[in-house]
């Protein structure tokens, strides 16, 4: 018996009222409990861990996901030690990412079925961490872990095509051919990037130049603060015949700020024929990756770990959870998604009441505070 069909029988036997031949309740509105049941041992038969503790290790993470709480914290209600939890994630954790990582994009290649052509969202993610600097980090002082991903938009759904963790001595031209190489071996043809400011370089203009593109472009870099439209030169530390030549746009936008009317400039570089008004379109294209990484950091849990493999392992696992949420998004909010998913792990309804027994405490708390005033 293979381990996945294992973990299925195992789950199972821990959720008899869902693995009952019998009718099943089925709420209106929202997808059948089968199917939630399917999502609750497919998440844990992707945790492909090896050894005696695996599966509590697995149900450890999963429900430290479905809680938005510490992983440490959640071991202890499996009988684990959080230092068990820690030695496999850092013996096997590089191998699960990648089984992760596979689920993830087969995920987004089943909703794009028959779609040939994508366009594609690029950006970063930073994860602040607040203790002492940690070398091999993204960021040169060592205080964050920074993910980027690729993303498209298909039915108005938000899908994840392509990831990379950050490390130091990364360049960003490296982190775009990395992700849109991982694009390209799944088959799709990329038709239009769209990247975020922080982009900006010579490499990666050079680089993205053989698609279409709507990049941002730092007002402040290019120093033209009115309304623009033309051919532009970089003009970095570089041969003349290492500068690249595209269109820019400039456009201002009037804000209030501080009771006060002021306009703020916003610049573009891209290859299209377009007039002004419609490479704003890059808003609407950029929006929904802002989104995306809000719902996966609402599946993010905590840990003190600061283990890269470690770190990542569960940001990717965050993300297998977004994919399947976007699944089922039409017909249920996000939170709904959650606690359906924490009723199939009975394990934690410990953690349910638990949950309700703080919030009642809480609420008397401030109840009582307010009377006081």
């Amino acid at each position: 018996m293979s381990r996945a069909q294992q973990v299925e029988e195992r789950f199972k036997a821990r959720n008899p009222v869902l693995s009952r031949g019998e009718p099943k309740v089925v709420t209106p509105g929202l997808p059948h409990q089968n199917n939630l049941q399917q999502i609750g041992y497919k998440l844990l038969s992707m945790l492909t861990f090896k050894g005696r503790r695996a599966e509590e290790v697995a149900r450890v993470l999963v429900s430290a996901c479905l809680w938005k709480d510490s992983v440490e914290g959640r071991s202890n209600g499996y009988n684990v030690s959080p230092q068990t939890v820690r030695n496999y994630v850092e013996e096997q954790g590089n191998e699960v990412v990648e089984k992760l990582l596979e689920s993830m994009r087969r995920i987004s290649m089943e909703m794009l079925k028959g779609v040939k052509e994508v366009d594609v969202s690029i950006d970063w993610t930073t994860k602040t961490w607040y203790g002492k600097p940690v070398n091999g980090l993204g960021s040169s002082k060592g205080s964050s872990w920074n993910y980027a991903t690729a993303t498209t938009k298909y039915q108005g759904m938000v899908l994840l095509l392509a990831f990379v963790p950050q490390v130091n001595g990364m360049t960003k031209d490296e982190i775009v051919k990395f992700l849109v190489e991982q694009i390209a071996g799944m088959g799709f043809k990329v038709r239009l990037v769209t990247l975020d400011a922080g982009f900006y370089t010579v490499e990666v203009l050079r680089f993205i130049s053989q698609f279409k593109y709507v990049m941002g472009v730092p007002v402040g870099d290019v120093k033209i603060y009115e309304e623009f439209d033309g051919e532009y030169a970089t003009n970095k530390r570089r041969k003349k015949e290492e500068q690249v030549n595209f269109r820019l746009l400039v456009y201002g936008k009037e804000i209030v700020k501080k009771k006060r009317k002021t306009v703020v400039y916003f610049a573009r570089a891209t290859n299209l024929n377009l007039t002004k008004r419609e490479v704003k379109l890059y808003n609407k294209v950029r929006g929904p990756i802002e989104t995306s990484y809000r719902n996966i950091k609402a599946f993010l849990p905590f840990t003190s770990s600061t283990k890269f493999v470690f770190r990542e392992l569960i940001f990717v696992l965050a993300m297998v959870f977004y994919s399947l949420y976007t699944v089922f998004k039409d017909v249920m909010r996000r939170e709904e998604f959650r606690l359906l998913l924490i009723l199939c792990f009975l394990d934690d309804l410990s953690g349910l009441k638990d949950f309700i027994f703080t919030l009642e405490k809480t609420l008397n708390n401030k109840i009582d505070l307010f009377l006081r005033r």
